[in-house]
């Protein structure tokens, strides 16, 4: 017997349906079939988000900082202007229709920015002037409102560091209560310490506040798992989490179709969860070594 040769099974969403109403007892026959389905799955994926099981979508970002500036979007916010060219780093643009403000952190091309998060909503073609301690009357115009679905996407950061001339400084991460109780926030220096904010748009406040436009903070920040948005899609999961998520829509299937076989598929779905949150965790070596005290009582 030869064996196939292949090594692509990947089911789409629709292969995923079936299988579940198979385990409900069931068939998929309609398009609401597949509606309601859909909707399931992507409920499924916000659950493994706050499990925890999404770690095939870690992202490493990179962000330069800016002196001054202390909050920044756990990701990335580009706007289209005009000319970007006498703009400068650390900016202040504001929407001379919409008065929504914004700082700029960095200039990836000549008609490109990157901000901060806006105050608010800008206006298609709208001039924006920008501000500066040591310039004034610039202006220039912007598209469209920049999209923050970047930053929506970003659930959490799991680790950070500070590069400063080729070196990466390891930074600590705080709690809001700690964040909150520090006396001076203004304080300048290379930050050693940061609090994520996850707001429906997170951002990364560090401490103290950066003291040049030349430090690098860097970090991995965990992602949304891509959307579901029809039947022919592909799901962003690794192979082996198919049994996971099979299982799992199975489960919140049954609940609408099949309220007779929950408890069973839902046993079944911690099951593969468990199986597959075990195998999704970093590995590292690791020595154990006695206690020199309890090597001394043995001698």
């Amino acid at each position: 017997m030869a064996f196939s040769g292949s090594k692509d099974f990947e089911p789409n969403v629709a292969d995923y349906v079936e299988e579940a109403f198979e385990r409900c007892g069931s068939e998929f026959r309609t398009g609401y079939d597949a509606v309601t389905a859909r909707r399931s799955l992507n409920f499924l994926f916000a659950d493994w988000a706050n499990r925890g099981l999404n770690r095939w979508t870690i992202e490493q970002v990179t962000q330069t900082l800016v002196s001054g500036l202390a909050e920044y979007p756990v990701g990335t916010i580009l706007a289209t202007v005009g000319s970007s060219t006498d703009l400068v780093v650390g900016n202040t643009i504001t929407g001379q229709t919409s008065g929504t403000a914004a700082v700029v952190l960095t200039k990836p091309s000549s008609t490109t920015v990157t901000l901060s998060i806006p105050s608010g909503s800008f206006t298609a073609g709208e001039t924006i002037a920008s501000t500066a301690s040591d310039e004034s009357g610039i202006t220039t115009t912007i598209s469209a409102d920049p999209s923050v679905s970047d930053v929506r996407g970003s659930i959490d950061i799991l680790s950070s560091v500070v590069r400063r001339s080729g070196s990466d400084i390891s930074i600590s991460r705080i709690s809001r209560d700690d964040f909150l109780s520090i006396p001076s926030k203004t304080t300048t220096g290379r930050p050693s310490q940061y609090y994520v904010d996850r707001q429906i748009k997170p951002v990364v406040k560090l401490w103290p506040t950066p003291e040049n436009s030349t430090d690098i903070l860097v970090y991995d920040r965990l992602l949304r798992i891509d959307d579901v948005d029809s039947s022919g899609n592909t799901v962003e999961i690794p192979f082996r989490f198919y049994p996971c998520l099979a299982a799992g829509l199975a489960y919140y299937m049954s609940l609408k179709i099949a309220p007779d076989r929950t408890l069973l598929l839902k046993n079944i779905y911690e099951e593969e969860f468990e199986r597959a949150a075990t195998e999704d965790r970093d590995r590292s070596s690791f020595s154990v070594v006695p206690s020199y005290n309890y090597l001394s009582a043995l001698s």
